[in-house]
């Protein structure tokens, strides 16, 4: 049996190896990019990154476990990528909402973060330039669709680049030492209602003041030993108060899907899926046909979301999610198709998602 000192001395050689291993592959990435911006070529090249990671994941790294090899690599293009360019990306925040942890899931620790107090603030720090990239929310899949970021795709001629899932575990946090202490429960409309029956069945009597999100819910209750939010783990760790329960939300597949928004076309990858928006000529069958159109062309539908276009009475915005690329034949022949039937079509864009049903257990907010 090897001694315990030249087996550690062995990890010692070889965690030096793989730092000499990262400072070379730094070195490439500036290179990389140096040729980049003399050739004026997109900086950020998501396929790539994208080819990058699955290639990772697909060779066989017994008895290393496959997923923390995944965010090992994301953490190492997300370096790579800040020495090429610096890159800013939005999110709707402040600090320690879950949006600000789909952002981090999906980009790394390396970049540069800017919170947004509204999902508008997002869009709009990148239509200005001032990020490349915005993280907004778009389903929760216990409390449905957020309106708010759907209207505001409508106005908007920025893409939709990207897809985050998020397993979403809310904790109650607070400085009391049990429920019957807590004598106000500050929570974020769509926390409170994912938590619905712990707080009916533990704290059936504490008023709840509404918040602007999880993160403003753990600023007000810093200050009260009797008071309790709802948030997740990260905002524990940030502002430093404890948590008196774990996975407090009624469902625990509870998750909700984020949109990275942006300018950059991400291409096109091994599993892409395609958003469009589209406004029905008003007659009888209009949807239908639609529907029909695409099962036709034998592709998969994902989603179907309709919002009144504010136009005029009675009028709709149909918003699609189909899996594919735009690029795709069946998808390129559907969008023509579409035109004949629809008063309005728009491509918000196509790019990659991860399997939903595989989504990792990332650690909660």
């Amino acid at each position: 049996m090897d001694d315990i000192k030249d087996l550690r001395l062995g990890i010692d050689r070889l965690d030096g190896q793989i730092i000499s291993l990262l400072k070379e592959r730094a070195k490439l990435a500036k290179k990389v990019g140096a040729y980049k911006k003399e050739n004026a070529l997109p900086f950020h090249v998501v396929a790539r990154e994208r080819e990058i990671l699955d290639r990772i994941v697909e060779q066989e790294t017994d008895p290393f476990p496959k997923e923390a090899l995944r965010h090992i690599y994301r953490e190492i293009l997300s370096a790579c990528l800040s020495l090429e360019e610096p890159v800013t990306v939005s999110y709707l925040g402040p600090p320690a909402t879950y949006t600000h942890q789909a952002a981090i899931k999906h980009f790394g620790n390396s970049l540069r973060f800017l919170h947004a107090p509204t999902i508008r603030e997002v869009f709009r720090f990148v239509e200005s330039g001032d990020a490349l990239y915005g993280v907004v929310p778009i389903e929760n899949s216990t409390e449905g669709m957020v309106n708010y970021t759907l209207d505001t795709l409508v106005e908007t001629d920025l893409k939709v680049v990207g897809e985050i899932v998020l397993p979403i575990h809310h904790c109650l946090l607070t400085k009391a030492q049990d429920h019957k202490e807590i004598r106000t429960l500050y929570a974020h409309p769509q926390a409170q209602a994912q938590c619905r029956a712990f707080l009916s069945n533990n704290m059936p009597n504490v008023p709840v003041v509404e918040t602007t999100s999880n993160t403003r819910s753990v600023e007000l209750c810093l200050e009260d030993k009797h008071a309790a939010a709802i948030a997740g783990e990260m905002a524990s760790d940030v502002y430093n108060i404890p948590i008196l329960r774990r996975h407090i939300e009624d469902y625990p597949d509870n998750q909700t899907r984020f949109l990275v928004i942006g300018t950059i076309e991400p291409g096109k990858t091994r599993r892409d899926q395609t958003s469009i928006m589209v406004s029905i000529i008003d007659r009888v069958g209009a949807l239908s046909s639609i529907l029909d159109l695409i099962a036709r062309q034998g592709i998969n539908l994902t989603m179907l979301e309709t919002r009144p276009s504010r136009r005029k009475a009675w009028d709709y915005i149909f918003f699609i999610d189909i899996e594919g690329h735009q690029q795709d034949e069946p998808i390129r022949d559907l969008l023509k198709k579409l035109q004949n039937v629809c008063a309005y079509v728009k491509i918000l864009g196509s790019y990659p998602v991860p399997d939903r049903k595989n989504t990792e257990k990332a650690r909660p907010e």
